[in-house]
């Protein structure tokens, strides 16, 4: 089979490797129908990046189950099925918890799309061994379209958990978006559905802040701070200064989601966030624990992921257009 791997700057290439194979009656094999790239995926690409090249990349998709081991019971063989990004076991103590993404059963940090605990493939691959079929995939609801679910293995449920759970503890709070890419849009979407009663986007890119004002969002190309201004405020960018730009536009004992991949060092204003009782997380997300939370918001009407995606691509084509700039391009192949 091949695998699509990241060779330098702006390369990738496909790459021959042996066929997975189920190697415990647990474990299923699943072929990738609709991927996408993750916002972090974009950063890789650019060459900032803290893994050298060559690894296999991908780790959102929507994928068919071509094979199951007989102890498999929640999926079975021409299922669609959602993909997490991180290696999880399901049975651990850290799994049962919900940290599916700290699974101990496994090295640290065992993921799809970067050989950080183990190499485990990507999903941009004709095929990929799934190691805890029951623990790890997700069917997707009847109605839904991969196309606009491929992000469910990372962003998209990424994105809920950013919103979802605040809104829910402060019904009508103000929410703040700094992003750059998908996960901001995602959380005006899911922010609007869930009753914010203001959100503000704010992106140099004039395509996105187009979008977002679809979702019903107020956008600025650049922010000054807001002192007391909101409630929650979600940062994707990957930028300490515009991390510390929605901390100080925080209301006393609000609290601040970064989702940025922070591979440049920065500071923060400390002693802002102690006088303001600032609540500050900064994680990979959980995300096995949150997906079906994700799909059923997905599946409810309220919200339009479809409207994130960019481009449909089709899979043949990943070496060349996966490397372009393009805000959330999802690769397609026949779903024989």
């Amino acid at each position: 089979m091949r695998e699509l791997t990241y060779i330098a700057r702006r390369t990738v290439e496909w790459r021959e490797t042996p066929d997975p194979r189920l190697q415990s009656d647990g474990q299923a094999i699943v072929a990738p129908v609709a991927a996408t790239s993750c916002d972090v995926d974009s950063s890789i690409l650019a060459g900032h990046g803290f893994i050298d090249p060559p690894f296999a990349l991908g780790h959102e998709c929507v994928a068919r189950v071509v094979e199951t081991g007989d102890a498999v019971t929640t999926v079975a063989p021409g299922d669609l099925v959602v993909v997490p990004w991180s290696i999880n076991c399901g049975t651990c103590e850290r799994c049962r918890a919900g940290l599916t993404a700290h699974c101990t059963a496994v090295p640290y940090m065992a993921m799809y799309g970067a050989p950080i605990g183990g190499t485990w493939g990507g999903l941009f691959s004709d095929l990929v061994r799934v190691p805890y079929a029951d623990a790890m995939l997700v069917p997707l609801p009847a109605g839904l379209d991969p196309v606009a679910m491929a992000s469910a293995s990372d962003n998209w449920s990424l994105a809920w958990r950013l919103a979802a759970p605040h809104l829910k503890a402060r019904p009508g709070a103000r929410v703040l978006v700094v992003a750059r890419g998908s996960i901001g849009l995602y959380v005006c979407d899911i922010a609007r559905a869930l009753a914010a009663s203001d959100v503000l986007y704010v992106d140099p890119d004039p395509e996105h802040r187009t979008l977002a004002r679809a979702f019903g969002a107020a956008t600025a190309e650049t922010l000054e701070p807001i002192p007391q201004g909101y409630d929650i405020a979600v940062e994707a960018t990957g930028r300490v200064d515009q991390l510390a730009l929605a901390i100080k536009s925080l209301t006393p004992e609000g609290m601040c989601e970064s989702a940025g991949n922070h591979f440049r060092p920065g500071e923060l204003p400390l002693l802002d966030m102690y006088l303001n009782g600032v609540t500050l997380r900064i994680a990979r997300d959980n995300v096995r624990a949150h997906i079906p939370d994700a799909l059923a918001l997905a599946a409810s009407g309220k919200v339009a992921p479809e409207k994130v995606v960019s481009h449909v691509i089709d899979w043949e084509d990943l070496p060349t257009a996966l490397p372009e700039k393009h805000l959330k391009p999802v690769f397609v192949r026949a779903d024989d």
